[in-house]
């Protein structure tokens, strides 16, 4: 077993060089299961870094990390970005007195705000307006597949929670969790396919620098490099297995003797490493009950989706892991996490073509999943009590056209799109803004991205504090302050 002689650690704004850190005394081979492996093929501390810092060092940065008075307040945030851009129409502002070819397609549903509709595929989320708000004013500025509300202009190129993890240090001292965390299909089920970055990358940096990119279990970044255990190439990107490899590796190792050989620092290295983090991560932990509760796949079966479109196993992929993508970031947020990416590859566009299906038949297959998903996620953490302490966003890069097109899909908007929040200590129970009959554009004041970005780091930071923090970044700051955050939300 190799271990890293020296790594650097970036604690918010605060650098600490650890020392060496001498080889293990007869590391060279353990036997994992019933076989002796070499060092090759087993576990590499000389990777185990949590960020950029290495165990031993990460716990060694507790006292400092107490004693450093960071800006960020207790919130976490999990952003659900509904790739290739979501209808305002089919969702949330149904418009039933516009003409037909404008009006939402599969007709409203009343909310539990007193006159106040929403598309009818969304009747559980209709149930819990009072838990949420929407806007009916929010513009992305161009119809342009990317992912700028969450990697954009107003993030500085990085992605949101890299500003986050920029400030707050990338790992938590006390428990090793990642700050910044991006889910992806495979973070819950290996049989699906990537995560799509062909219209942006969700683990940007920017100019923060690669230590602050989002862990993303399955799909890449910094620190599932630093995680990773030598396992076949069939089995590198299956977490169940790469779980019961470290469950091995952990009684190998306590088996074997070798923990008694390190020091305390060392062991409680090992303990944050394959404890706490590992098994924030394994939905295996959770109560089965809430695995099913959460559990979207049952809702739109493969045999259901037409087969005929491009976009087939996206479809598949988004119904059968969307439920339980959410149930890890709750999990996440509840161990320690500030910010958490949710995103299934690229299934909201509509313009009823070879790719896509149009919009009533897209919504067959997509707001099932969501209305069960979001408001099953709303319900729990209502339940747990940390309605107050988690802020969920939900939107997309765009809107769609006000009139369907000839086919019977809506084709790309930029002048007005859906947007949903909930809870994060926020005000609830709202609808923000107005749009036009058509739903074309805002009819008054329109929230952009920069008013959305700075509502969320109001959650995540007191601006306050952060201004005055020596070293942090003038980018962080702009975003944070270049525009309001949402006026009727705080």
């Amino acid at each position: 077993m190799e271990v890293q002689t020296d790594a650097r650690y970036a604690l918010g704004t605060t650098s600490l060089t650890i020392p060496p850190i001498p080889p293990v005394e007869s590391a060279s081979m353990l036997r994992i299961g019933s076989d002796l492996t070499s060092r090759r093929d087993f576990l590499t501390v000389g990777g185990l870094a949590l960020g950029s810092l290495s165990l031993p060092g990460l716990l060694q940065a507790r006292a400092m990390a107490a004693q450093q008075k960071l800006p960020v307040t207790d919130k976490s945030v999990i952003f659900l970005f509904m790739h290739g851009g979501p209808s305002q129409i089919e969702t949330f502002d149904p418009k039933m007195t516009a003409p037909p070819g404008v009006c939402s397609v599969n007709g409203e549903v009343p909310t539990s705000l007193a006159g106040v509709t929403y598309g009818s595929a969304f009747p559980r989320l209709a149930a819990l307006a009072h838990t949420t708000t929407i806007v009916r004013s929010f513009k992305t500025g161009d119809g342009n597949h990317d992912i700028k509300p969450i990697v954009g202009k107003a993030t500085g190129g990085a992605n949101l929670g890299a500003l986050y993890a920029r400030v707050a240090g990338a790992n938590r001292p006390h428990s090793g969790m990642p700050t910044n965390v991006a889910l992806y299909p495979r973070a819950v089920d290996p049989s699906t396919r990537p995560v799509l970055k062909q219209f942006g990358d969700f683990e940007s940096t920017g100019a923060f620098g690669s230590a602050y990119s989002p862990f993303a279990p399955s799909g890449g970044g910094d620190l599932k490099n630093d995680l990773r255990l030598k396992l076949p190439i069939d089995r590198i990107d299956d977490r169940r297995q790469l779980l019961a490899g470290l469950d091995r590796l952990r009684r190998s190792v306590d088996s074997g003797g070798l923990m008694a050989g390190i020091d305390g620092l060392r062991q409680q290295a090992f303990d944050t490493l394959l404890g706490g983090v590992a098994d924030a991560f394994n939905l295996s932990r959770e109560d089965p009950a809430t695995v099913r509760r959460y559990d979207t796949g049952p809702l739109v079966r493969p045999d259901q989706i037409s087969k005929r479109l491009h976009n087939y196993p996206f479809y598949v992929d988004n119904a059968k892991t969307l439920g339980k993508l959410l149930l890890l970031a709750r999990r996440l947020c509840e161990r320690g996490c500030g910010f958490v990416t949710v995103t299934t590859s690229f299934v909201w566009d509509m313009h009823a073509d070879v790719n896509n299906a149009g919009v009533e038949e897209g919504m067959r297959y997509l707001a099932p999943p969501f209305d069960h998903a979001v408001s099953t996620f709303l319900e729990d953490v209502a339940a747990r009590g940390l309605s107050e302490k988690i802020l969920l966003v939900c939107c997309g890069e765009m809107g769609r056209t006000p009139r369907i097109n000839g086919r019977g899909g809506r084709d790309h908007w930029g002048n007005l799109a859906p947007l949903l929040l909930a809870g994060g200590g926020l005000k609830m129970g709202r609808v923000v803004g107005q749009s036009t009959r058509d739903a074309a554009e805002p009819q008054t004041e329109p929230i952009t991205i920069p008013n959305l970005v700075s509502t969320v780091l109001h959650t995540l930071f007191d601006v306050g504090q952060l201004r005055l923090v020596p070293g942090v970044p003038r980018e962080i700051v702009r975003a944070a302050t270049g525009a309001a955050p949402i006026e009727e939300l705080v």
